[in-house]
């Protein structure tokens, strides 16, 4: 068993580590709720806008290659019908 003076040292290395912890950014950010909401709204904003655009680029690409597959009848029909929506879309 830990005499007092050993239980002393490690209740005083204890306290300065909670210490340490409770300055921490991310204790610091949860213990406010205007600043937890603020995060929050961000990286809701963030995690939208990555979305759509990842979902633009990937679907763009994909309606591309397969334009470019006509040989296939019905798919290359399909295919082209997309493409020329999207170029009048574009312009």
């Amino acid at each position: 068993m830990k005499d007092g003076a050993d239980l002393a040292e490690e209740v005083r290395a204890l306290r300065e580590e909670v210490a340490r912890l409770n300055g921490h950014r991310f204790i610091r950010m949860h213990n406010s709720m205007p600043r937890l909401l603020a995060y929050s709204f961000a990286r809701g904003l963030a995690l939208g806008l990555g979305t759509v655009l990842g979902a633009s680029v990937l679907l763009s690409a994909l309606a591309w290659s397969v334009s470019q597959v006509e040989f296939l009848p019905i798919i290359g029909e399909w295919a082209v019908e997309i493409a020329r929506q999207l170029e009048e879309a574009g312009q």
